[in-house]
């Protein structure tokens, strides 16, 4: 088989180039490019494989192995049907006349559902649901919220210190106006982070001062040989506490989403086999 394939290899470069608009024929006169047994592969089928500005090269390289693995595929297939028994044929060709099924369903439903599904959600729908499913929502790693400022260890920061740990208005305001001196630095004391994003941004935080991140109401001072990390923890949630509101939202919202989906799904069946049944498409024989 590998001699007959190669039998082509040679000028299937030649092959490609040579196809132009003259070559839109007619199924008996299509091009046979490779046989294996009873299956062929034609020319059009393999035209797409090479793309604008491909060397002829690299376009005959892509087009043998496209072939090779084409009629790899076809051997093994015809082992396989000459091997395996006529239950086991029937059961593979059942299961993907299913799998072709549920493609063409899927697909159709998806676009529909697509078409009229609502994406909006109220603030009410969101914590009726949360305080409904409350057990749900645990938490699966520590969270904190928290400001920091990353800034090189030569800089005189007792000022910037002072004013990063008392953080009122003006404080906020003259740390702002100074941020291009910092090296990296987050002012967003408000929103629940997980801990793990915290270690990655945080380069000083070991084994041996993590536990100080999980206090509340608790300034860091990290160091190393170039760098100093200020950090004011805000507030804590551990392990497994309730996860608060703000931070199940996009988990709510992405289960409200799934649930209106499968109920437009079941309002589509309804309707096919309903419309069906009107227009005497569909019947029952008893």
């Amino acid at each position: 088989m590998e001699n007959h394939i190669s039998k082509f290899i040679v000028s299937l470069g030649c092959l490609i180039l040579l196809q132009s608009c003259n070559y839109f024929q007619t199924a008996e006169e299509r091009e046979v490019v490779a046989r294996v047994n009873e299956n062929y592969l034609y020319v059009d089928e393999i035209q797409s494989l090479v793309g604008e500005g491909v060397s002829g090269e690299d376009s005959t390289l892509m087009v043998n192995d496209f072939i090779k693995r084409w009629a790899t595929q076809q051997l093994l297939i015809d082992k396989a049907k000459f091997n395996l028994s006529t239950a086991q044929q029937k059961e593979f060709d059942e299961l993907v006349s299913n799998y072709k099924n549920e493609l063409y369903s899927k697909a159709y439903a998806d676009a529909m559902v697509a078409k009229r599904l609502d994406t909006t959600f109220n603030q009410n729908e969101i914590e009726e649901y949360y305080n409904e499913h409350l057990e749900n929502f645990r938490l699966n790693e520590d969270l904190v919220k928290l400001r920091f400022i990353n800034l090189p260890n030569n800089l005189d920061f007792d000022d910037v210190k002072r004013k990063f740990i008392r953080f009122n208005e003006a404080d906020k305001s003259d740390l702002d106006k100074i941020s291009l001196q910092f090296k990296s630095y987050s002012f967003n004391d408000s929103v629940w982070v997980g801990t793990k994003s915290v270690y990655n941004r945080i380069i000083p935080l070991n084994d041996g001062n993590k536990s100080q991140l999980l206090k509340k109401s608790n300034f860091l001072q990290l160091e190393d040989s170039l760098e100093v990390y200020l950090v004011y923890v805000n507030d804590v949630l551990l392990r497994n506490d309730q996860a608060p509101l703000e931070y199940a939202v996009s988990t709510i919202k992405q289960i409200l989403l799934n649930k209106r989906k499968a109920n437009l799904v079941k309002e589509l069946e309804k309707d096919i086999t309903r419309d069906a049944i009107e227009n005497k498409q569909f019947e029952i024989y008893n």
